[in-house]
């Protein structure tokens, strides 16, 4: 039974990891006395053997929303890195009662009809192109490790690399181009958290502005990392601080 300080965190991943990606995140906030998920999306991680062309935005909302009914959790903070924000936007939208609080950890912020490709067209468009000039053209692998700072998503360190690659797997291209439904009015009383990777982003990427205030009345947080883009991996510690003040 939880406490009145006791917060429910639901931690999903980005494109192309696991609910691993999380390990050094996790003991943090339990140990504050939380709980903690950290699913691992249709495709990946201990499902990635369920990986197929049919797999989609949709189905990775149904995921999500799927844990918080069978955990019958409530007022959950939901977190989503990276893409894992088209994904926590469709969840909230299917089940707002359930959601206490929205973290975007250098995530997609979308609208209503928007999919990935919409909110960063450039990148998302290079790599469904290049899938489909390949023998597999409805999946996608992980974007290759580049020179540092961009390292492999952010990380650079050897040991730190070595171990996120055992963690990546491809994803399906459907997971790019489904629009994300973001139709239900009680979305807009969910409070939101905005936290923004700096120093290490790759220079092509442009935020869209956060907006001050959502449309329900309630104000945004916005916070900046100091961290490459899988901060979860990099600075767990100051990741976790940032958690335990949202909401």
């Amino acid at each position: 039974m939880s406490t009145p300080h006791t917060k429910t965190y639901v931690l999903v991943h980005g494109a192309w990891h696991s609910g691993r990606v999380w390990d050094r995140v996790v003991p943090l906030l339990t140990r504050a006395g939380h709980r903690v998920f950290a699913p691992s999306l249709t495709g990946h991680g201990e499902k990635e053997h369920l990986l197929t062309a049919d797999v989609s935005l949709d189905t990775h909302i149904g995921d999500v929303v799927a844990l918080l009914g069978e955990q019958d959790l409530t007022d959950v903070v939901l977190v989503g890195h990276s893409y894992a924000g088209m994904v926590i936007s469709g969840a909230a939208n299917e089940v707002p009662d359930r959601i206490a609080h929205l973290v975007y950890v250098d995530a997609m912020v979308p609208t209503d009809g928007e999919s990935a490709r919409d909110v960063i067209p450039d990148m998302t468009q290079r790599l469904i192109d290049a899938a489909a000039a390949s023998d597999a053209p409805w999946r996608i692998p992980p974007v290759p490790e580049m020179p540092a700072p961009t390292g492999l998503f952010g990380v650079t360190d050897p040991a730190d690399t070595a171990w996120l690659r055992t963690m990546l797997s491809d994803e399906s291209v459907r997971c790019f181009l489904q629009p994300v439904r973001l139709d239900n009015p009680a979305m807009d009383a969910i409070s939101r958290t905005h936290i923004h990777c700096v120093g290490s982003a790759p220079g092509n990427v442009t935020r869209r502005p956060v907006p001050a205030v959502r449309p329900g009345g309630t104000a945004s947080q916005v916070w900046e990392l100091r961290s490459g883009h899988d901060c979860m991996v990099t600075v767990p510690d100051a990741l976790a601080e940032l958690l335990l003040k949202a909401g």
